[in-house]
């Protein structure tokens, strides 16, 4: 779960610091999971590296409707059957940001998925307000997408886009999803702010030079 965190100080008359989450894979899912919940002290900048923010659908490098698509939808089968339950959730750090999208209308979903309780996809409506308020405080999104990346599935969550509900193959960009088009936890509200920013790198999962690192920490990571 890499991710890495740098604090600045505020001033030297307020000892709280504010805090850069840079994420990485699945370290992304950390970096969100504190902003929802904590965000204290406050993350000023959030840089996300081919991360799961979105959640998956799949397992890595087994797209369902790839070549070995028989095989691979029978594996995300079973990993729906089996991520949403209490005990599970709370074992298995992977199953909180996997999202199926067959399954997000289903009360275990809705009731036991950490991934739903930050989306407020919640069940019988459920709504943090916490979680929402917390996640705009954020100055700064900067979503980097690896433009041949196997490993999340479907890539474009990377850009917190996912798959439509009820299908494997339609993929929606973060502005055609429910939570964006509803703002359930804050996602339409950043992007009217001018607080996300996109960028891509060429290859597969995590793979980047480190030139290209430092431009993003350089140039994403404002004060």
């Amino acid at each position: 779960m890499p991710l890495f965190l740098s604090v600045i100080k505020k001033s030297r008359a307020n000892s709280l610091n504010r805090i850069n989450c840079a994420g990485f894979s699945q370290g992304n899912s950390l970096c969100r999971g504190y902003i929802h919940k904590y965000n204290d002290p406050p993350v000023v900048n959030f840089l996300s590296v081919h991360g799961t923010v979105s959640g998956v659908a799949g397992f890595p490098n087994c797209n369902p409707d790839g070549l070995l698509g028989p095989v691979c939808k029978q594996l995300a089968d079973l990993c729906g059957d089996l991520a949403y339950t209490e005990l599970t959730q709370s074992l298995l750090f992977q199953v909180d940001y996997y999202r199926d999208p067959l399954r997000v209308n289903t009360t275990a979903y809705k009731n036991y998925s950490q991934l739903a309780q930050w989306n407020n996809e919640g069940l019988d409506g459920t709504f943090n307000q916490t979680y929402k308020d917390n996640f705009v405080k954020v100055k700064r999104f900067a979503m980097i997408k690896a433009l041949k990346d196997t490993m999340v599935f479907p890539n474009e969550g990377e850009w917190w886009g996912h798959f439509a509900d009820e299908s494997q193959t339609t993929v929606l960009k973060y502005n055609e999803t429910k939570w964006y088009k509803e703002d359930l936890f804050g996602l339409q509200t950043v992007d009217k702010a001018g607080k996300i920013v996109f960028n891509t790198t060429d290859g597969e999962h995590l793979q980047f030079a480190d030139e290209e690192l430092i431009w993003w920490v350089n140039n994403y990571f404002v004060v």
